[in-house]
Formats: structure tokens, sequence, C-alpha cells
């Protein structure tokens, strides 16, 4: 599919075998995209349970500098039951992870794993369900990360 336009001078990319969606916030700070971010994860049903800071942790054990960068672990408690009913060794793919990175001052991308392009390898039509319902609420919080 298309880059498709979104408002604030936002793309959300939708590439046929990526296994991720991203896009761009113009003229914001890193702080806000992540609070933005977060906002938008919860109100999809997602928490973090995770929150990996890549620069400071890149920083500490090797003392190389990198830009910003935060992986977020979010998860639907929700979905990750059904997911985790449907195929129990599903945990090793949980939870979501949806990166932000900071490309130039001002401009961050946020990228979320498409779950169902994950899941392929794993033969189950009940996961597979789940996964497109998961794939959806990301999908809707890269969407509605740059609006407002």
């Amino acid at each position: 599919m298309p880059s498709l336009p979104v408002q604030n001078k936002q793309t959300l990319n939708y590439r046929t075998m990526d296994y991720y969606f991203s896009t761009l916030l113009q003229n914001t700070t890193f702080e806000e995209a992540v609070l933005k971010t977060t906002q938008a994860l919860r109100a999809e049903g997602f928490g973090i349970l995770t929150e990996i800071d890549i620069k400071s942790t890149l920083k500490k054990k090797l003392d190389v500098d990198f830009n910003n960068y935060k992986i977020l672990g979010a998860c639907n408690p929700h979905l990750a039951y059904t997911a985790l009913q449907a195929e129990d060794k599903i945990g090793t793919m949980l939870p979501c992870n949806v990166i932000l990175q900071e490309k130039e001052p001002g401009t961050i991308e946020i990228a979320a794993v498409d779950p169902a392009a994950s899941m392929q390898a794993v033969e189950n039509d009940q996961l597979a369900s789940v996964a497109e319902n998961v794939r959806e609420k990301l999908r809707k919080v890269i969407e509605n990360t740059g609006r407002g």
C-alpha cells in the first residue's frame, strides 16, 4: 500500500512486506512524542510493561553516543490473554514493541511492530484473528499519535 498522508505533516507508511508501520512527527520534542505515543497506546487499551532507553544504555554500556531512541513494550492484557490461550508459546513474541527515535532535532519517527506479519509463521487461525485485532489497534495508535 502507498503512504497515506495524515494530519500535521505526518505520513503513515504501509509497505507490502514490512514488519512494522511508522509515522514521522515534525516540530516536536522527543519527550512530547513519548507522551503522545503513551497516551495513544492507553486509548487503545495498551499498558507499557517496559521502557528501554537505548541512548542511555549504549552510553552506559559502550560509552558511545546515540540519538534519542526508546523501545516501549506495549501490552493489551485482554488480547495477550486471548493470544496465550490460543498459542501458549506466543509469549516469545510479547509484548508488542513500539519504538521512538529522533531522526533529527524536532523530527521523531514512531514505529510499531505489525503483529500479523510477525506471527505469520505460526499456523493458528485463532491466533491470526487476535493478531489482526492487535494490528488494527496499533495502526490506530500510529495514526492518532500526531493528531491533536
